[in-house]
């Protein structure tokens, strides 16, 4: 029901406080009615603000000479390549979407981040995605989580036709009731066809809503997306968006279409707030106002008020400016791809966004009041260093005992990597990925399975490598450094593919902002983001902030994902993660530095979680990625795998696994007092790699020369087993990799 004037109480069951009810009025000169406290309540919620979080993200590092976009005024981030080219890429979560219906939450939200792509007129040629949830062993709820939104991703990614090329899944039980979804796409454009989503002061010009119908899907999304997860919030299916990926394939040929003929001033996806967030900042961003008319909009559910139909967030919908005279072009585009093309409104030179249905007008707002940059509230809200962090840091491993280094007992380093290589953080993601098409549009050069993706751009000799991380728990125990880690380890996974990092997007996941020991996180965070990218000198070209990831159960780990992406200049150049012939050197490159302290090893095995996180040095992780690029430059290496999770063992399996050849090394090489800390402790800066024998002096030299420590440490065999000499121990790789492929394939079954 449309009320005329509102109340206090209506404004927070809007999620509004009293003072933001008071500014709204203010803003007016009135009480708003229903449809425009919808409307703030859309705007100003955290999901579309960034109320409780702009002022700290305004400290990231947003310049560079390659980038083409400025941070956070186009749909996505826009970085040139070279050759009249640019890469657009984006990250955002769709978390909430997922906790409650977790196949449409994860499927719209790889629709929702593909429109950021083609909105900006680029064809996108890959995605990933950043996956949390809680554990599935015993846990059917957690696995019908999980398997359903791998399901949605596949199943709409698969038939838009765009090919994954990475990402990752990480599980904890602070995911179990709020499992996170972290979307990334990556397009590639022409700088001359690169589209806006601005009226770009265009008064007088049309208004058209074009793609699929309107229904009541949707609405309170986003403001579903900014409360705490609940029992009455989780109750909320209408709050979660349905998508239709064969619609949304039809939107973006003919957007793309209509961009490449020059039709259009500007063009804005309709995502979170639908219909009220592309006509406000689509205006603001002119410096114009719109007047909109709901009575010529497409519906596909009767009776829809002005409330409704402007907060709806039915999927595969985009709201565009026309150029003038190009107007009926545009329809026969759309309608050639049997989409809607219907104008509904006017650009206006007055500031206002006003909005009209049944003959009456249902709403005049400022439409900059309405924006992030605007009228939107902006706060900092008060930090509280947990006490936890300190009590976490307390961890004497001399109560630990070491492996054995003989026999198969269940302390031996035989039974102890047999457990690990098994385990939910460390095991093969192939039983997801393999639902996923990943050699769609022929531009796959590495795929999912390695650290980071690589993918060919289309019609050059260029590629692009992509990497989505974050170890949740290093944040969980120190929130700067950790984040700092989460930079670096995305730089490692592009570097180790012969890469050079460019720029990054970011995707913070954390609880309630209003609870100062999260905010505490979610701050420190942002710092050492905004260091590490300051000391890698690339760009944070945007992203996405995800608050109230918490539920009765507690607060998420907080999960700062990093979306990084690097640029290949001849994808001929680029480094495998495996090692695929006998005879070749095995080596070590960085600076090897294990510790059990936090790492997967305590967790899986002890069941224990604290300890400071692995030592990370900004300058020497620089130093590794110089040398890694100049390796690949000079084609020196067969193959370069980082080292994270699991440790030096976990490395040498993986990288072992996926070319069918056996490992020998020698443990004396790089032994660091324990044998257990020097297999499976966690380092920063090191990676594994293979070279052929007559290439070790070059290889040694360009280490030397960029100071970064080189070691021999071993072969590989064409025997298919890992042997490590020192404590004399062997495994059939056979056996390893079956425990390392089976692990997750009964949740997916």
């Amino acid at each position: 029901m449309e009320k005329e004037q509102v109340t206090l109480e209506d404004a927070k069951d809007h999620g509004l406080i009293e003072e933001e009810f008071e500014e709204i009025k203010r803003i007016l000169g009135r009480i708003p009615n229903s449809t425009e406290l919808g409307i703030f309540s859309g705007m100003w919620s955290e999901h579309c603000s960034y109320k409780n979080s702009i002022k700290l993200l305004k400290t990231l590092p947003t310049e560079s000479k390659k980038l083409l976009t400025k941070t956070g005024d186009e749909n996505a981030g826009a970085m040139d390549i070279g050759d009249g080219l640019a890469v657009v890429f984006k990250i955002e979560s769709h978390n909430h979407p997922t906790a409650v219906e977790p196949y449409q939450g994860a499927a719209t939200g790889v629709g929702g981040i593909m429109r950021d792509i083609f909105t900006m007129g680029a064809r996108p040629i890959l995605s990933l995605n950043s996956l949390r949830f809680g554990n599935p062993d015993n846990n059917p709820r957690n696995s019908y989580l999980l398997k359903r939104a791998v399901k949605g991703i596949g199943d709409y990614g698969n038939s838009l036709g765009i090919a994954v090329s990475g990402g990752e899944l990480f599980f904890d039980d602070s995911f179990s009731v709020n499992p996170l979804v972290n979307a990334m796409t990556v397009g590639i454009v022409s700088h001359t066809k690169m589209a806006s989503a601005s009226t770009k002061g265009k008064v007088g010009y049309s208004v058209f809503i074009v793609g699929a119908t309107t229904g009541r899907d949707g609405i309170h999304g986003a403001s579903f997306a900014s409360k705490d997860l609940t029992k009455e919030t989780e109750e909320k299916r209408s709050a979660v968006q349905v998508g239709d990926p064969f619609m949304e394939k039809l939107l973006l040929e003919a957007s793309l279409e209509a961009i490449d003929k020059d039709l259009l001033i500007g063009i804005q996806d309709m995502g979170a707030a639908g219909i009220s967030c592309s006509t406000s900042e689509m205006s603001a961003k002119g410096k114009t106002g719109m007047e909109i008319n709901l009575d010529l909009v497409p519906y596909r559910e009767t009776g829809m008020n002005a409330y409704e139909a402007m907060l709806s967030e039915s999927q595969e919908r985009m709201l565009v400016v026309p150029k003038k005279g190009k107007e009926s072009e545009l329809i026969e585009v759309f309608h050639k791809w049997g989409l809607n093309a219907v104008e509904i409104g006017k650009v206006t030179d007055d500031g206002i966004l006003r909005v009209s249905k049944d003959g009456k007008v249902k709403a005049e707002i400022p439409a900059d009041s309405l924006v992030l940059g605007g009228g939107a509230p902006r706060y900092t809200r008060e930090t509280q260093r947990p006490k936890y962090l300190d009590e976490m840091k307390n961890l004497d491993l001399n109560s630990i005992p070491d492996v054995l280094p003989e026999g198969r007992g269940t302390n031996s380093i035989y039974s102890i990597l047999l457990k690990l290589i098994a385990g939910n953080n460390i095991c093969s993601r192939r039983p997801l990925y393999e639902q996923y098409d990943t050699d769609v549009g022929l531009v796959k050069v590495i795929g999912p399975g390695g650290d980071g993706g690589v993918a060919r751009v289309p019609g050059t000799m260029k590629g692009i490598a992509v990497s989505t991380d974050c170890n949740s728990r290093y944040t969980y125990l120190d929130p700067y450094k950790g984040a700092i880690w989460a930079v670096f380890e995305s730089a490692r996974n592009i570097a180790v593919t012969g890469a050079t990092p460019l720029g990054l997007t970011n995707n913070l996941n954390f609880a309630n902002p209003y609870i100062p020991e999260n905010y505490y996180m979610f701050s420190e965070c942002v710092r050492g983001i905004g260091d590490a990218c300051r000391a890698l000198e690339i760009p944070v070209t945007g992203g996405n902030v995800s608050f109230y990831n918490e539920s009765p159960q507690g607060p998420v780990y907080p999960t700062p994902t990093i979306g990084l992406v690097g640029l290949i200049e001849n994808i001929q150049k680029t480094v495998g993660p495996f090692i695929k012939q006998a005879s070749l050197h095995v080596g070590l490159i960085g600076f090897f530095k294990p510790t059990l302290s936090a790492s997967e090893y305590l967790k899986e095995i002890h069941g224990i979680t604290r300890g400071e996180i692995p030592e990370l040095n900004m300058e020497e992780e620089i130093k590794l990625i110089k040398t890694l690029n100049q390796l690949a430059e000079e084609s020196l290496l067969h193959s370069a795998k980082d080292i994270s999770l699991g440790g030096l063992a976990t490395a040498l399996c993986k990288t072992a696994f996926g070319g069918k050849v056996g490992i020998e090394i020698d443990l004396e090489k790089v032994f660091n007092h324990r044998y257990d800390e020097t297999l499976f402790g966690e380092t920063a800066a090191s990676a594994v790699v293979s070279f052929s024998k007559d290439k070790f002096e070059q290889i040694k030299k360009i280490c030397d020369e960029n100071q970064v420590p080189f070691t021999k440490i071993g072969e590989s065999i064409a025997v298919y087993r890992l042997k490590i000499h020192g404590p004399d121990v062997s495994w059939r790789l056979e056996d390893l990799e079956i425990l390392y492929e089976k692990k997750l394939e009964s949740v997916f079954e």
